[in-house]
C-alpha cells in the first residue's frame, strides 16, 4: 500500500511505531522496521552515547538501508547535539514530540534527514509545515502520554485540510479498519504506540503488559497529577494516590525524581535548569509544573523497565481497552495490512468502484 508517506520515508507499509520513552528501544524499533513499518527510537531517556549505541544496534539488526527514526525533545538543551548525531549516523527520520525550531528543521533537512514533528493542534501543524517539516504526526485525545482534548476524528481532517505535507494519524489506532478510516480522512498512514507496546517484541515486563491487557476502555484515564499536564494512563492505586496528595508532597517527590533523572541521563543541573526554562516558556507553565515534569520519566521507568506498577505509572492510549493479545511486530503489521485490504475489498464489492472514490489517491 503506497502512500505519500511511504514514498517519503521509504517504508513498505504506512505504519509508524512511535517513540515511547523506556519502551521504544533497539529491539522494538528493529522489529517494527523489519516488519516494514517505520520504527522510531525514543531518545529523551538516553545519554548521547547511549543514543549512538542504540542507533548502531538498530542498524545491526536490520538489512542495510532499512529506514528508521529517532525521536528528539525539541526543548532539550542538547537538541542540536542530538540532531548532529542523527546526521552523522545517517538516520533517515527525525521526529519530535514538540515543535522543533525553524533552524533545527533546516539543519536536518539540509543533511537529507526527513523531519516529522508530532502535533496536537491545527495551528501547530501549520507552523511546522511553514518552517519546512516534511510530514506531521497528528495525535488526537485518544492517544497515550501527554494529550489534548480534541478527538482524532475531529482533529485529523482539520490538519489534513490545513497543510500540504503528508499527515500521519495517531490516537486510537490498532487495526486495519483504523488504517482505512485514517486514509478516508486524508491521512497518509497511522502511528501506533500502545499497540506496539503490547507486542512480544516489546521489552516491557510481562506483568506490566498483563495490566494493560486487563484494562477496559474506562480504565484508561487522563490526569494532571503526574506532571501538571494532561497525561493519559492506566488507572492504578498510585495514580489515585497522586491525585489525593497535596502540591507540597508532589513537589518534594519531583525534586527527588529530578535528581534521579539527572544521574540517568548524564545531564548537569545547569542544563536541567536551562531545559526547564525552555519548557516553561514553550508551554507557558508555572515553575511548579516545570518541577513536576521530572516525575514523568522516573515514574514511567519504574513500570516500563523495572516492572513496579506500584511505584510507577503506565502511559496508555484508550485503544488498550480493546487489545487482548501480544503478537510479534511482524504479525501485527501483517494483520493490520491484511485487515485493511479486506475492508477495502469489501467496500469495492458492496458498492462497486465508486465506493472507493472517497479515499484519497496514493499520492
Amino acid at each position: 500500500m503506497e502512500t505519500a508517506f511511504t514514498r517519503l520515508v521509504g517504508v513498505e507499509h504506512p505504519i509508524v511505531q512511535t517513540g515511547m520513552g523506556w519502551v521504544a528501544g533497539p529491539r522494538l524499533v528493529s522489529a517494527a522496521a523489519n516488519a516494514g513499518a517505520l520504527g522510531i527510537l525514543a531518545s529523551a531517556t538516553m545519554t548521547l552515547e547511549q543514543l549512538r549505541s542504540a542507533v548502531q544496534e538498530v542498524r545491526s539488526r536490520v538489512p542495510e538501508g532499512t529506514p528508521f527514526g529517532v525521536n528528539l525533545r525539541a526543548d532539550a538543551g542538547d537538541a542540536a547535539e542530538r540532531a548532529r548525531l542523527i546526521i552523522d549516523e545517517g538516520v533517515r527520520v527525525a521526529s519530535f514530540a514538540l515543535a522543533p525550531s525553524r533552524e533545527l528543521i533546516g539543519t536536518l533537512k539540509d543533511a537529507g534527514v526527513v523531519v516529522v514533528p508530532s502535533v496536537g493542534a491545527r495551528r501547530h501543524a501549520e507552523k511546522v509545515a511553514a518552517w519546512g517539516a516534511d510530514a506531521v504526526i497528528v495525535q488526537g485525545g485518544e492517544g497515550g502520554g501527554h494529550t489534548g482534548d480534541v478527538a482524532t476524528t475531529v482533529l485529523l481532517p482539520q490538519v489534513v485540510d490545513a497543510v500540504d505535507v503528508p499527515v500521519v494519524a495517531a490516537g486510537g489506532f490498532g487495526d486495519g479498519r483504523g488504517l482505512v478510516a485514517a486514509l478516508a480522512y486524508g491521512a497518509a498512514g497511522i502511528a501506533m504506540g500502545t499497540r506496539f507496546l503490547l507486542t512480544s517484541d516489546s521489552t516491557v515486563p510481562d506483568a506490566v503488559k498483563a495490566e494493560y491487557l486487563k484494562a477496559g476502555v474506562r480504565d484508561v484515564v487522563v490526569t494532571t497529577a503526574v506532571d501538571g499536564l494532561p497525561h493519559r494512563m492506566l488507572r492504578s492505586e498510585l495514580v489515585d494516590s497522586l491525585e489525593r496528595s497535596g502540591r507540597a508532597r508532589a513537589l518534594v517527590r519531583a525534586v527527588r525524581h529530578a535528581a534521579g533523572f539527572r544521574r540517568l541521563s548524564g545531564t548537569s543541573w545547569r542544563r536541567m535548569v536551562r531545559d526547564g526554562l525552555a519548557m516553561k516558556h514553550g508551554k507557558d507553565l508555572s515553575w511548579s509544573q516545570v518541577l513536576l515534569a521530572a516525575n514523568t520519566p522516573m515514574l514511567l521507568k519504574a513500570s516500563m523497565v523495572e516492572g513496579r506498577t506500584d511505584l510507577g505509572v503506565m502511559a496508555s492510549g484508550q485503544v488498550a481497552g480493546v487489545i487482548d493479545d501480544l503478537p510479534s511486530c511482524a504479525e501485527l503489521v501483517s494483520r493490520v495490512m491484511s485487515e485493511a485490504h479486506t475492508v477495502l475489498d469489501r467496500l469495492h464489492q458492496s458498492g462497486g468502484p465508486h465506493a472507493l472514490h472517497t479515499l484519497p489517491p496514493p499520492g
